[in-house]
């Protein structure tokens, strides 16, 4: 299990679920320069082997992907790391579902396209830490 206790040096390690490619490399990238290890998948599938093989902190998963809906690889996610923190993101004006999200056990959620530091702080909180 990750230790919660870590020091604010120690990166925070991510997993980013979003079947846009594009916009999963250029937030991992932006979160690199915050102190913020990610790793990304595209799909559900290819997150449920990523955390399968890797230990993470947090993880943020798209709620309307192509393969796996966001809450299916929520309940997955949780039989497979109950305390690590997961936020949705949705950008399909579905604030119910990520609400249905949060009622299966996301730390939170945030609408598409969200500002980076909303979500870096929200990162952070998940995962005890102060925003960098």
């Amino acid at each position: 299990m990750p230790d919660k206790e870590m020091s604010q040096d120690t990166p925070i390690k991510l997993l980013l679920v979003d079947d846009e490619a594009g916009y999963v490399g250029v937030l991992a990238k932006r979160m690199a320069k915050r102190n913020i290890d990610t790793i990304t998948a595209t799909n559900g599938n290819e997150a449920i082997q990523t955390l399968r093989s890797h230990r993470f902190d947090c993880a943020v998963i798209d709620l309307k992907m192509e393969d796996m809906d966001g809450i299916e690889v929520l309940k997955i996610f949780k039989k497979m790391d109950p305390t690590m923190p997961v936020i949705m993101l949705t950008g399909h004006g579905s604030e119910t579902a990520a609400r249905e999200g949060v009622r299966f056990g996301a730390f939170d959620y945030l609408t598409k396209p969200c500002d980076l530091d909303d979500l870096i702080d929200i990162i952070c909180k998940a995962c005890n830490r102060k925003t960098p």
